[in-house]
């Protein structure tokens, strides 16, 4: 287990040492990251989970169990797999969660999102269906939360432009973004989701691989990437939540 001293009172993030605190992390296990994450952010420490396969959820409620539960953000963009809202409801009946959900201002269903800003904005300006789907309800849940340190799911190996992310990093506004699984591989992933029946999203077994909003999302073929399927035939890579 990685050893650092946590400080007798919660500090920014921008005062952590992260350069020494990724040489360190590189060798330590997910669950020490989060437990690091945990006494050094008790107040402000919050997670973001599509619920495609939400290990680090199943960490924090099942193994850690810290007395304050960790808020899990959802962004319900009124786009998604009916799957993918009934792994909502799966999860947070089983784990108990402190679930925060958030949605694009004004609208309160796809239909109505298509009132408002036209059909398949996706199709038309991509970036502006996901500022208003995921990026400004982020900014939004963060700010409410009184975020200081949020934790994904990401992992190197998804893409290329993954390779390099480090597992501690600033967002934009100064917060700290927490990557325990970077190191960790697609089989590392699902060998811990048979270990301790962690839920997921029944789409993985149908062939898809990344799952995202159902208008933008596709099955994989044998050979290709992981992420493959998401905004296929085009050059994006996110969503804009993570650059």
């Amino acid at each position: 287990m990685v050893q650092c001293m946590t400080p007798p009172a919660q500090i920014a993030p921008a005062d952590l040492d992260l350069d020494q605190l990724n040489r360190e992390f590189e060798t330590a296990t997910p669950q020490d990251i989060l437990r690091w994450a945990l006494q050094t952010f008790p107040h402000g420490l919050a997670q973001t989970s599509a619920f495609s396969i939400p290990v680090t959820i199943h960490m924090l409620y099942q193994e850690l169990t810290p007395k304050r539960p960790v808020p899990v953000i959802f962004l319900d963009t009124f786009h998604h797999f009916p799957e993918t809202l009934a792994t909502v409801d799966r999860a947070h009946e089983r784990y108990q969660l402190d679930l925060q959900v958030y949605r694009a201002i004004g609208v309160s269903s796809r239909e109505s999102f298509a009132t408002r800003y036209g059909d398949e904005l996706w199709h038309r300006d991509i970036d502006q269906f996901h500022y208003l789907t995921k990026v400004e309800p982020l900014q939004r849940a963060l700010a409410d939360i009184e975020v200081t340190a949020w934790v994904s799911g990401r992992r190197r190996d998804q893409s290329a432009t993954r390779q390099a992310m480090p597992i501690l990093e600033l967002d934009v506004d100064g917060r700290l973004k927490v990557n325990p699984l970077a190191n960790w591989t697609r089989k590392d992933l699902w060998n811990y989701v048979y270990q301790h029946n962690v839920v997921y999203n029944p789409l993985h077994d149908q062939g898809y691989t990344s799952i995202g909003d159902e208008p933008l999302t596709t099955q994989v073929q044998n050979g290709e990437s992981e992420r493959a399927g998401r905004w296929r035939g085009s050059a994006k890579t996110e969503c804009g939540i993570h650059g």
